[in-house]
């Protein structure tokens, strides 16, 4: 495992030590997932990435991806991270897509500047799947909040665009700052269910200009909460829009994440419904932090 080169970025970031932090292992292509596993136990982050080759195969680029607790056929803070650093490390060239074979099939990967001239990574995920519907009641214990902190007008409701994610709609701030994971009824909950990780977001949030403040929960990947999640916030754009939360079939909101545990994030999200298809987008900022050798 010795000699290969790795990086650490901060992804959903608007500077450095925010967002959602990333480890990238180059040249990975004969680690074995058990070796694969012990680094990302060691990185000891939401997620480490292991780039397999440094050409790409079928116009894209190989790429693994691991919890601290096991392998995941998607997330969306690696998929961003691991674009950035092939395109700025490997590539070297100002091109406008990479594209990522991932687990779930192939994901592409743009690069656009903003009027202000920043740059925001953008990967549009696949089409999402709407199941399973759950009790308020329930959701209540797990989270210990009150069920009347739920806002039942919506459902919720297991959503996946690659990863399957409990879409929890809550009322309040306050009630999203109360909520706190019931490990029993938690472990108890997702037993027999497809989706472990759970999303809860409202309408209010800390700063004026977001639109969304989320939290994400997933103890079930080793994760007690996760800063800023790519993948559970573009199943809850693919939500939003199925069920009209803001009344229209398009949206392109901000969502704030990550305040409760000290790391600031901003995800950017699209998505529209045409013709009972949704396509989805979810976008952000990376920056580089660091980088070294695996000794």
């Amino acid at each position: 495992m010795s000699g290969r080169t790795f990086y650490i970025v901060d992804v959903f970031a608007e500077k450095k030590y925010a967002g959602n932090q990333l480890a990238v292992v180059r040249d990975a292509a004969d680690l074995s997932s058990e070796q694969m596993q012990q680094i990302t136990k060691e990185m000891n982050y939401s997620e480490t990435t292991f780039i397999l080759g440094e050409e790409p195969r079928l116009g894209g680029f190989d790429v693994r991806i691991f919890t601290p607790a096991a392998e995941v056929p998607f997330a969306g803070h690696p998929t961003l991270g691991t674009a950035f650093v092939i395109r700025q490390e490997i590539v070297k060239q100002s091109v406008e897509t990479i594209n990522l074979n991932l687990k779930v099939g192939q994901i592409p990967v743009t690069f656009r500047k903003t009027s202000e001239d920043e740059e925001i990574l953008w990967m549009k995920q696949i089409e999402p799947i709407f199941s399973e519907v759950f009790e308020a009641g329930n959701i209540a214990q797990v989270l210990t909040v009150e069920k009347s902190d739920i806002d039942e007008r919506f459902p919720i409701q297991d959503v996946s665009t690659g990863v399957p994610f409990i879409i929890v709609p809550l009322k309040t701030l306050d009630a999203v700052k109360r909520a706190k994971i019931n490990k029993d009824e938690y472990f108890k909950f997702i037993e027999n269910i497809n989706a472990k990780a759970i999303l809860i977001f409202c309408p209010v949030t800390y700063h004026r200009h977001n639109d969304l403040n989320v939290r994400v929960f997933c103890d079930c990947f080793g994760i007690p909460e996760d800063p800023a999640t790519g993948s559970g916030n573009g199943c809850l754009a693919g939500y939003l829009v199925k069920h009209r939360f803001f009344g229209t079939s398009k949206i392109d909101v901000r969502v704030e994440q990550g305040y409760e545990i000290g790391r600031p994030s901003l995800l950017y999200l699209r998505a529209h419904e045409d013709n009972g298809k949704i396509d989805v987008y979810v976008g952000g900022k990376v920056l580089m932090v660091a980088k070294g050798r695996l000794v």
